[in-house]
């Protein structure tokens, strides 16, 4: 992570700047620099969770130079992924690599033990070959299934995901390599649902595919495995002396007060991360923003019952004196700032679709015999090099889209 050190500043008054340096991510398993490729069965190939978890660490850290490239595919299983690591892994010269298999593998049935060895053994066998590229790796087990029953955890299937999760953390120990659950994660979120409705269903889609809210608790899940941090910023201001107190991963100048409304100017660090709208429910269910994103203000000394939050003169919110007080999260909240990362993840997605098309519909397709010629290869590798140069348009978007910008905030008397 690109360090800088801020001094604590005190300018005129109305205008005061206060900066502490951001947290260290020495613990963060993805690395500036990375080319991150996650490895999977159709759940990956959703490009849901894997989107999520890029969109997180591109707008946590907006100057690191990163790349990601999903390669799930339908159906696979660690065996399948080991047969084509020659093809579709290592062309791609990956330094991380999340692997995420296991709902194939267990045969959708009860326990077996051959089955599971085998699951056991394709697994150390990615993972030394990816040790020796050498590429980091994580080991992700796989999520339960979400039949419509009350007692999820008693399904002889996700019985059996258990135990070969249980597996997978032992080749992760054995291999030194990180393990992260997601599979306990997400049943205990499932059988709290599960205690309110039965016929509870938390992540849309169907019992194996789960929609972008399934996927979200995913993400949360992988990402604090991953050894993610929840600090985007936070700032305090003092209403009744026009002062800011504290400061992380900001600056704030500009500050005014004056007939009970409070102005200045923030510029962040880093956006707070993109909630997919579409799973924006599901923040209920799981403690995300408090895990994965607290972008926070606190101002004292208010003396209204409630205030109005303007961002570039946008409504964005509205809080009482005493929430912020106590402080608020305005990862959801932010009008321009919440819309700036969002755009991120909705250029994530279209990278990542387009990467697919490349990969699955131009590179692999397979032409028969009788068809097969020069001038349609050389078609193949045109349309190869436009797209390549799409994604790194699309690429060159992102890190644009990614870089936080000053805005200005008010706080005004809320009309009753």
């Amino acid at each position: 992570m690109m360090k800088n050190t801020f001094v604590l500043t005190a300018l005129a008054a109305g205008a005061v700047t206060a900066l502490s340096p951001r947290p260290a991510c020495a613990e963060f398993a993805i690395h500036d620099g990375d080319r991150v490729v996650l490895l999977g069965d159709s759940i990956t190939e959703q490009r849901l969770y894997t989107s999520y978890l890029e969109a997180y660490t591109l707008t946590r850290y907006p100057q690191w130079h990163l790349t990601f490239r999903n390669i799930g595919w339908g159906g696979d299983t660690a065996p399948g992924g080991l047969n084509r690591a020659q093809r579709d892994m290592l062309p791609l010269k990956p330094t991380f690599v999340t692997i995420d298999f296991g709902m194939n593998d267990h045969g959708y049935k009860a326990f077996q033990q051959d089955i599971f060895d085998n699951y056991v053994d394709k697994q150390t066998q990615l993972v030394t070959l990816l040790k020796a590229q050498p590429a980091r790796v994580a080991l992700l087990t796989p999520q339960p299934i979400e039949d419509k029953r009350p007692d999820p955890d008693k399904d002889v299937r996700n019985q059996s995901l258990r135990k070969m999760s249980d597996g997978l953390r032992d080749v992760a120990n054995k291999q030194e390599v990180l393990f992260v659950d997601q599979f306990d994660p997400y049943m205990t979120v499932m059988l709290k649902a599960r205690q309110a409705d039965p016929n509870a269903v938390i992540g849309g889609g169907d019992a194996v595919h789960p929609g972008p809210a399934g996927h979200t608790v995913m993400a949360c899940a992988i990402l604090k495995g991953l050894g993610a941090t929840a600090a985007v910023s936070s700032a305090t201001l003092d209403a009744a002396t026009s002062k800011v107190t504290a400061a992380t991963g900001c600056q704030i100048t500009h500050l005014q007060v004056s007939g009970g409304v409070v102005r200045f100017t923030r510029k962040d660090e880093a956006l707070p991360l993109p909630v997919d709208p579409a799973a924006e429910a599901v923040t209920k269910l799981i403690p995300l923003l408090q895990d994965l994103s607290r972008y926070e203000l606190k101002v004292t000394g208010l003396t209204a019952p409630k205030y109005q939050l303007l961002i570039d003169d946008q409504p964005s919110a509205t809080f009482t004196a005493q929430e912020l007080a106590q402080g608020c999260n305005l990862t959801l909240t932010a009008g321009p700032i919440t819309a700036q990362a969002r755009q991120v993840l909705a250029l994530v997605v279209e990278k990542n679709n387009t990467f697919f098309n490349r990969w699955r519909s131009v590179q692999l397709f397979s032409l028969p015999d009788w068809a097969k010629n020069p001038a349609v290869e050389a078609s193949r590798t045109q349309e190869l090099a436009r797209l390549d140069g799409a994604i790194a348009q699309i690429e060159t978007k992102i890190n644009a889209a990614r870089l936080p910008q000053p805005h200005s905030f008010v706080l005004q008397p809320a009309t009753p």
